[in-house]
């Protein structure tokens, strides 16, 4: 690669467009995300209550397939949770590890220890699963069947809550006469490549979300988080419960956007430490969590996941490589670009355990990232769907799903 080339006009107009993208993405994130409420802020350490004056029931819903490591600690801490009025259901789907028997004992323990206490646990077990269903959506539709609260929270099993995080969200989702909650979960991470994976993830999540505009009635924009989906019975009624969501391997976002579609309040919080979860174990953990979804993110589309490998690359490399290659005034542009990522990392490095150090490893983030996306796209093809705890769901029946429900575009 010549001098010669390093000049060319074309090389200088990418070094505008990356500094103007990334600028524009810091100074978007810098100007709203405080937007964005904080509920373990004092101002939500009350009682919640409604209009009739009493805590409305939530019903906390848990499914579970092959989860014998996490499921003990994550259902202990909602059982031991500051509210009044709840439940928790938790449902073992088709496990073929101890998952079953440690929910029917800790249900047999609660019935001896918790008698005095109003939350109760039930523990269903689903045996088959239906044609034209993912587990995990089948195991919370069959749970809602069996709910009695006036909320219903969406959780995951290896989520450990925080005694006041319930309490926290109700007060502000009342508050806010909110539809449907998303409260974003502090991630466990304990080695160098979590945390590049993390904050790589999260850079694009900055990069292609504007979580300020989810609470906008006028805006696309939509989230959902499988750690935390607090939506309120009537609209997870009205919008025809898991039922609409049977083959959506993204189920989570998938409810956030069609609660949005449908017009109803949607809010996202932060709580730091209310939540936590170990995502993922490892790098590889990360790549393999990205490889069931990022075809799905897709929409099962080969010439979109090109594209995307394509600009993932271009955007976040294109700084690095022009730090080391370009010349004259077009160098002005990659740094730029470079300082607004950094920038970005020290923004995130406000909510999460990730030092803004960790910018220079971007680069090896996306790498990893975009073979992610590969590695999803040819599984998939060459199994004809997707395998996920065990289970193969076929690509024509979830192509058939996508293609069911309006795309929905929140960028």
């Amino acid at each position: 690669m010549g001098p010669g080339f390093l000049e060319h006009p074309l090389v200088w107009a990418f070094s505008i467009f990356l500094a103007g993208v990334w600028l524009s993405r810091l100074l978007a994130a810098a100007l709203h995300m405080h937007k964005i409420a904080e509920i373990t802020d004092p101002e939500y350490e009350v009682s919640p209550a409604s209009a009739s004056g009493r805590a409305r029931r939530v019903s906390i819903i848990v499914p579970a397939r092959n989860e014998a490591e996490h499921i003990e600690a994550g259902l202990l801490s909602l059982l031991e949770l500051e509210y009044p009025d709840y439940e928790v259901i938790a449902v073992d789907d088709r496990s073929d590890d101890a998952t079953g028997a440690i929910l029917d004992r800790l249900e047999t323990e609660w019935r001896k220890t918790g008698e005095s206490s109003p939350h109760l646990l039930k523990v269903l077990h689903v045996t088959e699963l239906p044609m034209g269903w993912l587990g995990k959506t089948h195991a919370m539709w069959q749970a809602g069947k069996q709910a009695t609260g006036d909320w219903l929270l969406f959780t995951d099993a290896d989520v450990v809550f925080r005694s006041d995080a319930l309490r926290r969200a109700i007060v502000y989702a009342e508050g806010e006469r909110a539809d449907h909650l998303v409260l974003f979960p502090t991630i466990v991470m304990k080695s160098v490549g979590e945390r590049m994976m993390q904050a790589f993830f999260q850079s694009q999540f900055v990069f292609a979300h504007r979580p300020w505009k989810v609470a906008d009635p006028k805006s696309r924009d939509a989230i959902g988080v499988g750690a935390f989906n607090l939506i309120r019975r009537g609209v997870y009624e009205r919008l025809g419960t898991y039922q609409r969501l049977r083959m959506a391997v993204l189920d989570d976002m998938k409810l956030g956007e069609v609660v949005k579609k449908e017009g109803y309040r949607q809010r996202i919080v932060f709580g730091k430490d209310l939540l936590r979860l170990r995502w993922v174990v490892g790098t590889r953990g990360m790549v393999h969590n990205l490889t069931k979804n990022f075809f799905a993110i897709l929409h099962y589309s080969t010439s979109f996941a090109a594209l995307a490998v394509l600009g993932i690359l271009l955007v976040n490399l294109g700084p690095f490589l022009g730090l080391i290659f370009a010349s004259g005034w077009s160098y002005a542009g990659y740094v730029l670009a470079l300082l607004a990522l950094a920038l970005i990392y020290v923004g995130m490095s406000w909510h999460s355990d990730i030092s803004p150090a960790y910018v220079l490893l971007h680069p090896i983030g996306a790498i990893l990232f975009t073979y992610a996306i590969v590695r999803s796209v040819v599984l998939t093809l060459a199994r004809g769907g997707v395998v996920w705890r065990g289970t193969w769901y076929s690509l024509a029946d979830l192509r058939k799903f996508s293609s069911e429900e309006p795309r929905w575009n929140w960028l």
